[in-house]
């Protein structure tokens, strides 16, 4: 559908045509890892610039590589700031910010930083798609609250079981903030049995409902609305990428 619109747009002799994309699907397949796999991150890109659009505006890529991908402009927000409001209200002490894997480091160091909390890695190994292995601790969080960061989830099982070994170690209340949460079946099933006192997200995605589980939707209409405004009017967006005097990338 979204192909069909930018088309119309285009036939219909749009100035400029510049594409919402606040959750960009396949983001996980940015790279071949094994033979005879796509490379549909760059294939969707490819597409997107073939139908016609002139620029992309989208939220928390899962791979930065993303935005090289396409040859047109790519203005890539943060849900953190958004998150950071929240989080700062509920003045949670003894913080400590975790990555449940080491690729998420840099996310998870930039909401140490601003919240002003120490910081731990959970290190893990990947059996599958869908099964993840929690190793080690490196950091430390017994007595601490805990705030896991992530992108996305679908499956669930980094932050699970992540979560798992966290309350294992001593950790008291495990809070885990993800931008964007696309639970598929599986995902609702391990979130509702695991040991996450409550979700925070965004509204990127359409989210059901988990029975058992306290999960707390912000809004990034907000943001994505007045990044829409400085395009429209060719003002700069460059401030709405900072975090607090910080960067998430």
């Amino acid at each position: 559908e979204l192909f069909i619109m930018i088309d119309a747009l285009r036939r219909a002799s749009a100035w400029r045509i510049t594409t919402v994309i606040p959750f960009y699907g396949y983001a996980r397949q940015d790279r071949k890892d094994q033979p005879r796999v796509p490379i549909t991150a760059k294939l969707i890109a490819n597409l997107l610039v073939a139908a016609g659009a002139n620029r992309i505006l989208t939220m928390d890529l899962h791979a930065q590589q993303i935005q090289g991908f396409f040859d047109i402009p790519v203005d890539h927000l943060y849900a953190a700031p958004v998150m950071y409001e929240y989080l700062k209200a509920k003045n949670l002490a003894d913080l400590v910010v975790v990555s449940p894997d080491v690729g998420g480091l840099k996310m998870a160091h930039a909401y140490s930083q601003v919240l002003e909390s120490g910081l731990a890695i959970v290190a893990k190994r990947r059996k599958s798609a869908e099964d993840v292995e929690s190793l080690a601790i490196i950091g430390e969080i017994r007595g601490k609250n805990v705030l896991m960061v992530d992108d996305l989830t679908e499956t669930a099982g980094t932050l699970t079981t992540a979560a798992a070994l966290l309350r294992k170690r001593g950790a008291k209340k495990i809070l885990a903030c993800v931008s964007h949460a696309i639970l598929n079946d599986l995902g609702i099933e391990r979130m509702r049995k695991s040991k996450i006192d409550e979700l925070i997200t965004t509204d990127t995605v359409v989210r059901p409902a988990i029975d058992g589980l306290k999960i707390t939707t912000l809004s990034v209409a907000g943001l994505l609305g007045e990044a829409i405004k400085r395009i429209h009017n060719n003002a700069s967006v460059t401030s709405l990428f900072e975090f607090k005097g910080g960067r998430t990338s």
